[in-house]
């Protein structure tokens, strides 16, 4: 029998996902501010306090249906020398945070032996994959997620332009999916992530006992808090 129900695994996923949202939403700000736009500095957001980043709907969502959101770090783009590049810079800072984090999770999933403290080896699969996940899953192309911003970046300003004309709808498409995957069990969003998501961790972990052990290990977690 797994020596840990719903709630306490709840509370060893809590630290990685405050973590993980405060790295992400801090890298956005301190990137903005590199690029000459302090907002977020004057509104207090370059800070690694949680509660200054946490949405609430958007953290019950990660909790309760496996994704979610913390709090948009304010950006005035008319800050910036090129408005258009520098905020794909700045969307793109949050994910590569988050895979830096990831990074360093691996290196101690590979050196700590889970049978000698089970707690902290779940602790630490937690910040590895919620890492994972919402650098692979931020990066979709859908407002408001960094995505959006990363391609408009990338294509000329006029594709940019028609783009920015369907953000109002991107907002109800990622709830509407999720509600969908929740309720209706259609697997968008599996069907989207899975396959990069474990090519990330199998990457990351190196040696295929441990991303074997990490897999089990998720995917029992994983049931007992999303399905009871």
């Amino acid at each position: 029998m797994f020596p840990f129900d719903k709630w306490e695994l709840i509370g060893l996923m809590v630290p990685a996902v405050l973590m993980s949202l405060t790295v992400h939403e801090y890298s956005h700000g301190r990137m903005a501010f590199l690029l000459g736009d302090n907002t977020a500095k004057l509104q207090g957001r370059l800070s690694f306090n949680p509660l200054k980043h946490l949405h609430p709907v958007g953290t019950l969502l990660i909790f309760f249906f496996g994704l979610g959101f913390a709090k948009p770090v304010p950006v005035d783009p008319r800050n910036f020398e090129n408005p258009r590049r520098d905020m794909m810079y700045v969307a793109i800072a949050g994910p590569l945070s988050n895979l830096a984090l990831a990074v360093i999770f691996s290196f101690f999933i590979r050196v700590i032996d889970f049978s000698d403290n089970l707690s902290l080896f779940i602790l630490i699969s937690f910040g590895l994959y919620i890492n994972v996940m919402l650098a692979i899953f931020n990066l979709l192309p859908v407002f408001p997620l960094d995505g959006s911003s990363v391609i408009k970046g990338l294509v000329p300003a006029s594709v940019a332009a028609r783009l920015g004309d369907m953000d109002r709808i991107g907002v109800f498409f990622l709830l509407g999916a999720i509600l969908l995957d929740r309720f209706a069990h259609t697997n968008i969003f599996g069907f989207i992530l899975e396959e990069p998501i474990k090519i990330f961790l199998q990457i990351l972990t190196v040696e295929k006992e441990v991303f074997d052990t990490l897999n089990l290990l998720l995917s029992l977690t994983f049931s007992i808090i999303f399905n009871n």
